[in-house]
């Protein structure tokens, strides 16, 4: 008997820019293995994203609460906001065979290898330094103070970044879109995403040893 494959939570961080929300929105319109996890923030939404699709807008107070209530797989404080996943929503989804795709920042890809130690952690990042400042101030979001905010936080993340499993780099979109998806695949083949398979087929194979 075949089975279940069970999900696998995907947590896919990277350097404002660098063009991970464009890798996670073509991952979601081009296979139908994944689901999103929409986090929760405290920042103002951008031209464009809508509240419970794009993130749960909150307030701070709002924010705090949820805190209080251990409603979070993780929360970190980003440029002076606040981010979180929500728990109940990530854990039924990889109960359904979902692979979880968590968009968040390093701090927390962290929390969350602590919590779910299987879980797969993917840095994204561009080719080159130079290329990720050209893309920030080509977005036309942010003013040049927050250009060079978000330049000094990647200098800081740069010094975390051996701790991902993999990294992809963004160069091609089409190309780095199915690399991320064949690491993905190629991650449910690992030992520690089958130990009950393992552990199956090892009793069969000592029953059989035995004569039984």
């Amino acid at each position: 008997m075949k089975m279940k494959r069970e999900g696998i939570l995907v947590v896919i961080s990277g350097f404002a820019g660098a063009g991970k929300g464009t890798i996670v929105k073509e991952l979601m319109n081009r296979y139908d293995n994944y689901a999103l996890s929409v986090s929760m923030t405290t920042r103002q939404p951008r031209v464009g994203e809508v509240d419970g699709v794009s993130y749960f807008f909150v307030s701070k107070e709002d924010f705090e609460k949820n805190i209080a209530a251990d409603g979070f797989v993780e929360h970190a404080c980003y440029c002076d906001n606040y981010y979180g996943t929500p728990k109940s929503y990530v854990e039924k989804q990889l109960a359904d065979g979902k692979d979880v795709i968590l968009e968040i920042e390093i701090q927390g890809a962290l929390k969350i290898k602590e919590l779910y130690p299987t879980a797969l952690l993917l840095f994204v990042m561009p080719p080159s330094a130079q290329e990720l400042r050209k893309r920030l101030i080509g977005r036309g979001t942010e003013t040049m103070e927050v250009v060079n905010k978000r330049m000094n936080r990647a200098a800081q993340e740069a010094d975390g970044i051996e701790q991902y499993d993999y990294i992809v780099v963004n160069d091609t979109i089409e190309v780095c879109v199915q690399d991320t998806h064949s690491i993905i695949e190629a991650a449910h083949a690992k030992p520690i995403r089958n130990e009950a398979l393992i552990r199956t087929v090892r009793e069969e194979l000592k029953r059989m040893a035995k004569g039984e």
